[in-house]
């Protein structure tokens, strides 16, 4: 009898894949969607949808989604939201309810996450997706959370080594390594750069920041790291370190932002009239806006509307249809956004 395993091997896609292409549900390339059909249709496949799909209706299935950063004022945040809510909407036909929250990243956040955590296991959530504080009392949290049954997928900011089934996001250390090669083509090889930091509690922020700079140290001599700055995230707090970060060093003639509070540190450039070259992360449309006007030299999109989307993708396959991930890592596509291109 075939099976979609099989139909996975051979289009070349995962299982959780075929399920959405041969139930009708969820968004699939249409050309990959039509290769599984074509496969299944060849191999004589015949899956018992009604049956699957009574069987996740009556599990009742209900779903955490915790973020970090305001949802808002933050424009990324916004598209990540903006993917659960679409998935959230098309899985509600399956019986499947979704409700999500953010907590702040100030260095006593992960305190508020793990009372959301705790709020959410207290009331009976099948599944939780994080955007996870590195922490390791949030690291504890989760292992309970897998040891009690409850699956755990981490979303944009990863939490390794803590029983979570599967991570969706960019691979930050490799995107930071692009962004010390973008900083290198478009400085000529010269430049003395400035790193604006989000939060050193995030993974994400840490590992955009460590591949970045090691890469610099490795492959490009005449570009010197400065002096870093961290901003919580927060355009005013931005501001208020980016032009600190100026005043103090006149020498810094490029920076490299790791993470939100993009506007206010852009605008920190402005007031101090010099010329900084920029590289920096997503393309929401005020960062678009300073693409254009020539304030950011290059950003790095990595597809916010996937990570809102993915893990409820994954957590339903795994809870309502009995598919486990078929990889640990879901890595997001490295965008490179420039004016020409935007």
């Amino acid at each position: 009898m075939t099976t979609t395993k099989q139909i996975a091997y051979l289009a070349g896609v995962s299982r959780g894949t075929v399920d959405r292409v041969l139930n009708r549900r969820g968004s699939v390339n249409p050309e990959t969607a039509a290769k599984v059909r074509k496969i299944a249709e060849a191999l004589n496949y015949t899956p018992n949808i009604a049956g699957k799909t009574l069987a996740a209706r009556k599990k009742q299935l209900k779903f955490g989604y915790i973020l970090f950063g305001s949802t808002t004022s933050n424009p990324f945040l916004l598209d990540i939201v903006r993917g659960i809510e679409t998935r959230a909407a098309e899985l509600a036909e399956y019986g499947v309810t979704v409700e999500h929250r953010s907590v702040s990243v100030h260095e006593h956040g992960h305190k508020d996450m793990i009372r959301h955590i705790d709020d959410f296991a207290q009331n009976g959530v099948s599944g939780l997706i994080l955007m996870a504080i590195n922490h390791p009392d949030v690291t504890a949290r989760v292992r309970a959370l897998s040891a009690a049954g409850i699956p755990v997928v981490t979303a944009n900011s990863d939490l390794p080594d803590s029983g979570r089934i599967a991570y969706v996001g960019s691979d930050y250390f490799k995107s930071g390594e692009t962004a010390a090669g973008m900083m290198n083509l478009i400085c000529g090889g010269k430049a003395r750069v400035g790193v604006i930091i989000g939060s050193p509690l995030v993974l994400c922020h840490s590992e955009r920041e460590q591949g970045f700079c090691s890469r610099i140290r490795a492959a490009y001599p005449g570009i010197g790291i400065v002096d870093a700055a961290i901003n919580h995230d927060d355009d005013m707090e931005s501001f208020i370190v980016t032009s600190r970060l100026l005043n103090e060093y006149p020498e810094i003639d490029a920076l490299f932002l790791t993470a939100a509070g993009v506007t206010g540190a852009c605008r920190a450039i402005r007031d101090s009239g010099r010329t900084i070259r920029v590289i920096g992360y997503d393309a929401t449309e005020p960062i678009c806006a300073l693409i254009r006007d020539g304030v950011i030299a290059a950003s790095i999109a990595q597809q916010p509307f996937t990570q809102g989307a993915k893990p409820l993708d994954i957590l339903f396959d795994y809870l309502g249809m009995g598919i486990k991930p078929d990889r640990e890592f879901y890595y997001t596509k490295l965008e490179i956004k420039i004016r020409e291109n935007l």
